[in-house]
């Protein structure tokens, strides 16, 4: 069902599938490309530091993981991952933008905008993330700002420009699924204010399938997870499993759950039953 006929935008780039996948914590690359395939997603995230993708010189390395990802297939969504500060993440930024422009890659237009408080508890500097979300915006980019569930700061970030806003569902890596479901409503309700195609994605946190479905039938334009699938037994079929499961949630949303009632009400009528 994800199909054009669900389609969404957002960076100026449309979509059919809802869900964004990471490409850390491989084994290898073929096990990555392997479960990005069986995820069916169009958008992969990539951190663009000098250790993955360049070498001390600032340029290319000779083989890296864009080498592995076939641009006709994905749009890359390189992220600011493992910035403390607002000043690295913005350094960070502009280095993916001028990297991915000097490859004519079209994921030089936007960025997933990370400033991490500490290496504990990975979670968003609120503070941080607003201040360079400001300057990134006043250069052009398109900033997917990754932030806590606070409907208060997600509005905040809207309004400093933001293409998209990313609450958390649980800290990165953590697997403990949506930890908050009525935080993550009200940022919705927040961001769709008024402008209801204004695109909000889930981020972190996610461990299996179920996860995935209860961001999406919150109402989520789309989930974002690495280790997730990464880390899985069986990263493949995980992929897979997650790309179903943000099918399944997203029909559940569009579809309008019955209400919850404090009793029972019988599918069948009373009326015509022997003994009544």
């Amino acid at each position: 069902m994800s199909t054009a006929s669900d389609s969404y935008r957002i960076a100026g780039f449309t979509f059919a599938s809802r869900l964004f996948v990471g490409t850390g914590k491989y084994a290898n690359f073929d096990q990555m490309r392997a479960a990005l395939d069986a995820s069916a997603c169009q958008v992969v995230t990539v951190a663009v530091r000098r250790d993955v993708l360049t070498g001390d010189d600032g340029r290319k390395k000779p083989e890296s993981i864009l080498d592995h990802l076939d641009p006709r297939r994905y749009t890359i969504l390189p992220n600011t991952a493992g910035c403390f500060s607002a000043k690295d993440a913005i350094r960070s930024a502009r280095l993916s933008r001028d990297l991915l422009e000097g490859m004519d890659n079209p994921g030089a237009a936007w960025v997933k905008l990370e400033v991490l408080a500490d290496t504990k508890t990975l979670l968003p500097d609120p503070l941080g993330t607003l201040d360079a979300t400001k300057t990134l915006v006043a250069e052009g980019l398109k900033v997917l700002a990754y932030t806590n569930d606070d409907p208060i700061l997600a509005q905040r970030l809207k309004e400093a420009g933001a293409t998209s806003v990313m609450p958390l569902g649980a800290p990165i890596g953590s697997g403990l699924g949506i930890l908050n479901p009525n935080s993550i409503r009200l940022c919705l309700e927040y961001l769709k204010a008024g402008d209801a195609d204004f695109p909000v994605i889930v981020d972190a946190g996610v461990g299996t399938a179920s996860d995935v479905s209860v961001a999406m039938e919150l109402g989520a334009d789309g989930v974002l997870l690495n280790t997730g699938i990464a880390g899985a037994k069986d990263p493949v079929r995980m992929a897979r499993a997650m790309a179903l499961a943000c099918e399944s949630g997203r029909l559940a949303y569009l579809s309008g759950r019955i209400g919850k009632k404090a009793y029972a009400t019988a599918s069948s009528p009373w009326e015509g039953v022997i003994g009544r």
